[in-house]
C-alpha cells in the first residue's frame, strides 16, 4: 500500500529558489555550515534565520492538496541521520546553481523527492492536529484513505471502508472522524470534488466527470460542485484542445 502515490500523480509541485524570508523550505546548517534540519513551514515567516543555507518556495495543488492543508504550521526534519536527503539538497543546489538545460525539471523532481521524504517523516512521527495526514499516520485508516484516493468513482460506503481498514463498522466511523476531522463519506465528497474539478479543468465533459464520480446525474453533481465551488461546474472547464 502506498499511502502517497495517488496524491503525488494528482497535484503539481512547483519549486523555485526564494529569499529565506519569503521561503517556505528552508534547510538550516550547524555551525559549520551543514545541513542538520529541513523546516516546511504553511507560509512563510517574512524574518531570516542565520542558519539558514538553502531557501526556496514549494507549491503543492494549494488548498486543493488535503495533505498540505493537513500539515502543521512547520515541520522540522532532522537531518543527522539521513545522510542520502543531505546529498539530495546539495544535488538541488547544485541544479539551481548551474542553471543547466532541463535544470527546472529536474528542481522539480528533486523537490519531490525532499517532499516526499518530508511528509514520511511526518506520517511516522503521527499528527496531533485532525487531517488526513493524520488519517495516513494510522495505518487501519489509511488504508481506507488510499482506497478513496486510488478508487474515488467506487461505490463506496462506510462499510467497504471498515472492510478496507479491517475494523468495525462503529469503530472505523469513530476513528476516522476523530482523526481525519470529517466523516468518511464527507471525506470521500470532498476528494470526489477535488478530482473532478482537476478534470474539469483540463477539458473533460461534465456529464462524462459526473458519471465518473458516482454522480447519478449532472445536475446532482452541480448542486454540489456550486456548493463546494461557488461556481457551475461549466466555468472552470477548458474547452479540450483541437488536435
Amino acid at each position: 500500500m502506498d499511502r502517497l502515490n495517488a496524491l503525488m500523480e494528482r497535484f503539481e509541485m512547483d519549486i523555485e529558489p526564494a529569499a529565506p524570508e519569503e521561503a517556505n523550505l528552508l534547510v538550516l546548517g550547524d555551525e559549520d555550515g551543514q545541513p542538520c534540519h529541513v523546516v516546511l513551514r504553511g507560509q512563510p515567516q517574512g524574518r531570516c534565520d542565520n542558519r539558514v543555507v538553502f531557501a526556496a518556495r514549494v507549491g503543492w495543488g494549494g488548498a486543493a492538496n488535503p495533505l498540505m492543508q493537513a500539515l502543521p504550521a512547520a515541520v522540522d526534519m532532522p537531518l543527522q541521520d539521513s545522510p542520502e536527503v543531505v546529498g539530495l539538497i546539495a544535488f538541488l543546489q547544485a541544479e539551481i546553481a548551474g542553471k543547466h538545460c532541463g535544470g527546472p525539471t529536474v528542481q522539480r523532481r528533486l523537490g519531490e523527492v525532499l517532499m516526499v521524504r518530508i511528509l514520511r517523516h511526518q506520517i511516522s512521527c503521527g499528527s496531533a492536529e485532525p487531517g488526513v495526514l493524520a488519517g495516513l499516520s494510522d495505518l487501519r485508516l489509511a488504508r481506507a484513505l488510499v482506497a478513496i484516493h486510488d478508487r474515488p468513482g467506487q461505490g463506496w460506503n462506510n462499510s467497504d471502508l471498515a472492510q478496507e481498514a479491517g475494523l468495525s463498522l462503529s469503530r472505523f466511523s469513530e476513528l476516522f472522524a476523530a482523526a481525519v476531522g470529517m466523516t468518511p463519506m464527507a471525506y470521500l465528497r470532498h476528494w470526489r470534488l477535488t478530482v473532478a474539478h482537476q478534470d474539469l479543468a483540463r477539458g473533460d465533459r461534465v456529464e462524462q466527470v459526473a458519471r465518473r464520480y458516482g454522480y447519478g446525474s449532472g445536475e446532482g453533481f452541480s448542486r454540489a460542485f456550486r456548493a463546494r465551488f461557488g461556481v457551475n461546474p461549466v466555468a472552470v472547464r477548458h474547452p479540450a484542445p483541437v488536435v
